[in-house]
């Protein structure tokens, strides 16, 4: 057990910080589609160039700087337009930092990986997880090589991150890379130029509190008219006052319309965007809000009434529903999904997924236990070696969009999510609960028996069952229940199954014709005479 690492502990998933809805922008006119684009073009040129100050002044960059760059925008678009497009240049270059330290940290593991296995003796085993020496002097060489080049790279990384250099491509370097490779991508030149466009035009605005429908730069009324402030460069085109567009065309969000509709009357923030898919040939705007911060459930109010623990898989999940003392309940649960096919229907299949696991959690009133996954580290091939299908399947878990959604769907149903450290709930599982399980009518997978475990971690409960005494202490001779039952619990007191055997002229206790008898044994509110019984009259004095 020392090699073991520590258990971290259990905690309340926080619910989402926000809300993004989207809807279609139909029956817009030539004229609104032109003025789109020129808008967004205008606007994406001057966040081009915004982005190039602020990756040119790296960690140097201040409060000062800012204002300079916030003021030489506004001069061309607006102040409104000017804070939104600095505020999405301060995001886009977090997010780059943050993955060129993700970078440093993936190549720091790959390094340490292979010097690790270049210093053991070709063929060794591993040992406590760790992988083993390399299987041949070939690919021995092949890797001592490899870590040359790891290490080169890692150099330059750290040298950017140091610096505070960041490569940044507005519209994505995957698209900018399918450039040059047209036939493969199934894209014609005309094709690739259109989806570039769309992807570098900036059409988004934050909202502000206060201001009427919770936007002054794009601004949409409850009855679902949308209009937009021009840029001062563009302020010829305008078909309203104050310099305004607005659009033919009227939206109509189905999904949370009366929660968009209750802000905007009310005058709170709300940000919009509007952005344009090449594929469809079709326009759409994208409300999003925060959620005002509650209180979260305390851990020790969700494990009162027991809860569901959750085992995610490649191509299903595995949830088993507990009581508050651990103990499975009724029969383990299976909610299929395939991660095949395009982006869109490998996401449609792990909402109809989670929904599903959701709606069978709020019918019994109960909680979720998830393992707080991240294969961050596992994703490398330096770990596991030429085993390419295991690395396949463990980078085709949708860890982080399956949390998210889980998150966010809950939040809306009601029910609390519970996270727990993953660390040996598989292993432990299978060990202590798979068998126990397994009866002539129910054969539970691995997968079940993890779900099992992740709900007893996640209720404080040791995942080992409890061990059942040694013969001479059990209080019947066979079939001691280690299972844990409630003082209320029906039949905890009934008779055991009677155990075939030769007869003797000794029967132990239970065994008998009258095991099943209350009143064949002394206990309390049972008699254990078997004759009729009077009371002897009491004197009522002395």
């Amino acid at each position: 057990m020392g090699g073991l690492r520590e258990v971290a502990a259990s905690f309340v998933v926080p619910g989402p910080s926000g809300v993004a809805i989207r809807a279609g922008l139909k029956g817009l006119t030539g004229q609104d589609e032109a003025v789109l684009r020129q808008v967004g073009d205008l606007l994406g040129s001057l966040a081009s160039r915004d982005l190039r100050v602020r990756c040119a002044a790296g960690l140097g960059h201040d409060g000062e700087q800012w204002a300079r760059r916030k003021r030489a925008l506004s001069g061309e678009s607006s102040s409104r337009w000017a804070g939104s497009i600095t505020k999405a240049t301060h995001d886009q270059w977090a997010l780059a930092r943050r993955g060129q330290l993700a970078h440093i940290q993936s190549l720091q593991t790959g390094v340490e990986t292979i010097r690790r296995r270049l210093s053991q003796p070709i063929g060794a085993n591993g040992c406590k997880g760790a992988p083993g020496g390399y299987g041949s002097e070939r690919e021995w060489f092949a890797k001592s090589r490899r870590l040359h080049v790891l290490e080169d790279r890692l150099v330059r990384v750290r040298a950017d991150w140091e610096a505070g250099r960041v490569r940044v491509v507005r519209g994505g370097k995957k698209l900018l890379n399918s450039r040059h490779h047209l036939e493969a991508a199934g894209l014609t030149e005309a094709q690739w130029r259109l989806r570039w466009q769309a992807e570098r035009w900036f059409l988004r605005a934050d909202g502000e509190s206060g201001k009427p429908y919770g936007n002054e730069t794009i601004r949409i009324t409850p009855e679902g008219e949308v209009s937009i402030r021009l840029p001062a460069a563009l302020a010829g085109l305008a078909n309203a006052p104050h310099g305004r567009y607005v659009l033919a065309c009227r939206v109509r969000f189905r999904h949370r319309g009366e929660q968009w509709a209750d802000r905007v009357t009310a005058g709170r923030a709300v940000a919009y965007r509007i952005h344009y898919d090449p594929d469809r040939n079709r326009w759409y705007l994208t409300a999003s809000w925060q959620n005002p911060s509650v209180t979260t459930v305390p851990l020790s109010a969700v494990r009162a009434g027991g809860l569901v623990g959750m085992d995610m898989n490649a191509d299903h999940l595995a949830a088993w529903r507990l009581d508050a003392h651990g103990n499975p309940v009724g029969a383990p649960r299976r909610f299929d999904y395939q991660l095949t096919g395009t982006a869109s229907h490998r996401d449609a299949q792990v909402r109809h997924a989670l929904i599903r696991l959701l709606h069978w959690s709020a019918r019994h009133g109960l909680s979720l236990a998830i393992e707080d996954l991240d294969f961050t580290a596992e994703k490398t091939r330096e770990k596991h070696g030429r085993r390419k299908q295991f690395r396949k399947l463990i980078s085709g878990l949708p860890t982080a969009r399956l949390r998210a959604r889980l998150v966010s769907m809950a939040a809306e149903l009601g029910i609390t999510i519970v996270a727990v450290d993953p660390a040996y709930t598989s292993r432990w599982g299978a060990q202590h609960w798979q068998k126990p399980l397994t009866s002539k009518t129910r054969k539970p997978t691995r997968h079940d028996a993890a779900a099992v475990a992740i709900g007893r971690r996640a209720l404080g409960c040791a995942i080992r069952r409890r061990t059942a005494p040694p013969p001479p202490h059990r209080s019947d001779a066979v079939g001691h229940r280690t299972a844990q039952a409630r003082p209320d619990t029906p039949g905890r007191e009934g008779p055991r199954p009677r155990v075939p055997g030769p007869r003797t002229r000794s029967v132990p206790p239970g065994r008998g014709a009258k095991a099943g008898d209350q009143c064949a044994h002394n206990r309390s509110g049972h008699t254990a005479e078997h004759e009729p019984w009077t009371q002897d009259s009491l004197p009522l004095s002395p």
